[in-house]
Order: structure tokens, then sequence, then C-alpha cells
């Protein structure tokens, strides 16, 4: 008989793109998701994972174990909702997904309250990017997300997902304490169109954002430093290096030598709770979107 366990391994594995992944979104080590899926493939006689490079890819034969997976994890999902409408008061585990910002800026109080208010349910926290993570909800991996989309990206919504918002996140201009902007009160987008940028590399939606919004401005953006983290690029501002288009939520203290400067229009982001269809009615889901909600004052 197949273990479920050993299933969850590999459809985690699956679902994130690599064993460290799965480990970490599963709350094991590494070394613990190999042994689990060696044990699966001893039990089904088939090679499930093969090297490839640094990584692993999945077989035929993974793949299929993966579609039985999330299948029975359906079926596991509709019972354990079922238990906790039975038992009335949120219980069980709770996987939640978010990106870092989110998990920086709004989950910590969050999931301190949740932890506070409802002993008996299990919490986890994954980060991934925000549109990932609406496939892993999809997919069951995570029972509920919070990610974001701009204007020119709506988030996607797959059938069987509800969503709703929690928010809306605002961006601002920061720029050296010496720049030749950094007096002004508020800028506009061709105040900046000419200015070397720090920004997310490309492929990211803030990154998508700007390059179009600058290039309707009328100029190709500079952009001359790419990196990921938020908490960098406010560093490389500080240093003198490029202005930086930086959201609210997450951003942290300011650091002395750098001006804060509303952008008009304000480029805003929209914040979202995600959840299947399926678990709706588990009173953990709606306590931790009313949280959220709850929370999303105080975390903008």
């Amino acid at each position: 008989m197949l273990d479920l366990g050993r299933l969850k391994a590999l459809h985690a594995v699956h679902a994130h793109g690599s064993i460290g992944a799965a480990a970490t979104a599963l709350g094991y080590t590494p070394s613990a998701v190999s042994q689990q899926i060696s044990k699966l493939e001893r039990e089904t006689r088939t090679i499930l994972l093969e090297r490839q490079g640094r990584g692993v890819t999945l077989t035929d034969a993974a793949q299929m174990l993966v579609a039985t997976a999330e299948r029975l994890m359906a079926i596991v999902e509709q019972a354990e909702v079922a238990l906790e409408e039975q038992r009335g008061k949120p219980s069980g585990r709770l996987t939640l997904a978010a990106f870092p910002t989110a998990a920086c800026g709004l989950l910590p109080g969050v999931l301190a309250e949740l932890a506070a208010t409802c002993p008996a349910l299990e919490l986890r926290l994954v980060e991934v990017d925000a549109h990932l993570s609406v496939d892993l909800v999809a997919r069951g991996v995570v029972d509920l997300s919070v990610a974001h989309d701009w204007d020119i990206a709506p988030l996607p919504a797959p059938e069987g997902v509800e969503r709703c918002v929690i928010g809306h996140d605002s961006c601002d201009v920061l720029v050296p304490a010496g720049h030749r902007l950094a007096g002004r009160e508020r800028l506009v987008r061709s105040d900046v169109a000419a200015e070397r940028w720090i920004c997310q590399p490309p492929g990211s939606v803030c990154h998508d954002w700007l390059v179009r919004t600058l290039r309707e401005a009328g100029r190709e953006p500079d952009m001359a430093f790419q990196v990921g983290e938020y908490g960098t690029q406010v560093a490389l501002v500080a240093a003198g290096l490029g202005i930086a288009l930086v959201p609210r939520l997450g951003r942290g203290a300011i650091p002395e030598g750098v001006r804060v400067l509303p952008l008009e229009p304000a480029p805003v982001r929209r914040l979202y709770a995600l959840w299947r269809q399926g678990a709706a009615r588990r009173p953990s889901i709606e306590v931790a979107v009313a949280t959220l909600r709850a929370h999303w004052p105080t975390a903008a």
C-alpha cells in the first residue's frame, strides 16, 4: 500500500522544484524528504527522481504518482474540513504562503495572534513569489496564500480558488538626501524618467511596471542595479548609487541620508488572500482571512 506521507513528499518536490525547497515547505530536513522518496521508490520498485546538474527531475512514473497524490490529498482535505467544521473551532495544520514583503511586514503579527487565540491550530509559513503561490493553493500544497498584483499584471484566480482583497499597498520613490530631487514634496513620473534606477530583476512585476511606466514617460530606463531584496535597494540608495521605487509594506526603517517622496499618480499594488473553494468552510480559513484584514491597517 502506498504511504500518503511519502506521496506528499514527492508532490512537494514537484510543486517546489527541489528537495531543499520541498523540505522547507513541509517543515522537514532535506535528508528526511530524500529518505521518504527513497522508501517510495523501493515500495513501487520504480525510479522516481533523476539527477540533473545540482537538481532533480521527476520521471514519468513520478508524474503519475504526483497526479494520484493530488487526488488523495483532495479527499483527505474534505475529511479534514468536515472534522474541523464538526469541532466548530480552528484546528489542524494551516500552511500559509506569502511573498517576501508580506512575510516581513504583515504575517508576523497575524501569525502571533492566530497562535495566541487558536491554540489547536498548527501554523506553517512558506515564503514564495506572489504568482507562484496561487498555483500552490490551487494544487493543495498550501491552504492559504497572500499574493499581490499590479494594474499591468492582474492576479490570476484559477478555477476552484476563491480570493478577497486584503488592502492596497502604495509605493514611494526613495532618493539620496543629496539628490537634486530630495527637496521636492512630491514627484511626477516625468521627474524620474531619466534617473539611474535601483530595481528588482527582469521578470518581476515591479520591474516590468517600472520599465513600462518610464517608457510611457518618453525615456528608456537606466536600470543600473537590479537586486531582489528591497532592504538591499534601500541600502544602495543610502550609498548614493541611484533611486528606487519601494512599497511601504515590509519596508522597515529608512536610514539617514534617504528621502521618501510620493509619486503621483501613486503606484499601488493590491493584496489578496486566496484559498480553495473546498476549504472555504474551514473555521481556520475564516479566522485567518479575518485576521489578515484586521492587521492590514497597521501593516500599511
